[in-house]
């Protein structure tokens, strides 16, 4: 009996010894991703459906060849992905835009950090009912979205489009209808709704006003927009990740597959101008 101990026991160490590494992406004491010499590293990422979703599986063969599994959440509520990077429940996030993420700082006081810009989703206007701007009656009630900078995005595109005026030197942070806006050029109708809510109530509106991505998934065409921001818009979606992981291996090989040439001739072809590429 002690003999066949002995080689289940060396058995069972030669195996042990043999199989391949696996390392979670938790930090380890240095806030490093655990990634020794031959390790594989698992990335937990935070991301919208439509477009962050889908970039993110586009380049999951790249960096599975790296040596990084990459593990998409996709829960549709996004309003715990910052605190969760923070607590280190997820590796990263990718749904926000770089002034969002500063006005959560401001508010929550999370450490975190821009790992690298992305994409552009252009906030656009929409309508059930008409199919050009010309055709926008002057007394229109239109919804535009109340959450901190979207809001601010939607106001400069009906100023562009000759709706309104605002007011010189608004905080994009505190950004209302009624701090904001000076003059009315048309007496239109400016409805302050949650952006999770617009979609579900476009019929009711003339015009809404929201991001590409819920137009996406939503499932509308994004070629029958009205009018939306232009390509040198400031509001570029971005990894973002704790301060001390800004530099991790994993997270480096994250953002630099996003940002390469593949993704953005994947972006082109597949979105058609209704996501742009930032890099």
């Amino acid at each position: 009996m002690r003999k066949l101990s002995m080689f289940v026991v060396a058995v069972l160490t030669i195996g042990l010894s043999s199989a391949p590494v696996f390392a979670g992406g938790k930090e380890d004491g240095n806030g490093a991703a655990a990634n020794s010499a031959g390790a594989r590293v698992k990335l937990v990422v935070q991301a919208d459906i439509v477009p962050h979703a889908e970039l993110l599986e586009f380049i999951k063969p790249r960096l599975a060849a790296e040596g990084i599994e990459l593990e998409v959440n996709t829960r549709t509520d996004s309003s715990l992905a910052n605190e969760q990077v923070a607590t280190g429940e997820l590796d990263a996030n990718f749904f926000q835009h770089e002034p969002y993420l500063n006005s959560i700082i401001a508010e929550r006081g999370f450490d975190l950090v821009n790992a690298g810009n992305i994409h552009v989703e252009p906030i656009g206007a929409y309508s059930e009912k008409y199919t050009s701007t010309g055709q926008i009656p002057a007394t229109a009630v239109i919804a535009i979205p109340n959450d901190a900078t979207n809001e601010y995005r939607a106001l400069i595109i009906l100023e562009q489009a000759g709706f309104i005026t605002l007011k010189k030197g608004t905080d994009v942070y505190q950004t209302t209808v009624a701090n904001t806006v000076d003059t009315y050029t048309k007496p239109v109708k400016l409805q302050e709704l949650d952006s999770a809510l617009i979609l579900r109530v476009r019929q009711d509106f003339d015009v809404y006003i929201t991001n590409t991505n819920k137009v996406l998934e939503a499932g509308i065409d994004t070629t029958k927009v009205l009018f939306r921001e232009g390509k040198d818009s400031p509001y570029a979606n971005i990894i973002a990740v704790k301060k001390n992981r800004a530099n991790d291996p994993a997270i480096t090989a994250l953002v630099s597959a996003l940002r390469s040439e593949e993704v953005r001739t994947f972006i082109e072809s597949r979105y058609k101008g209704a996501v742009i590429p930032a890099f």
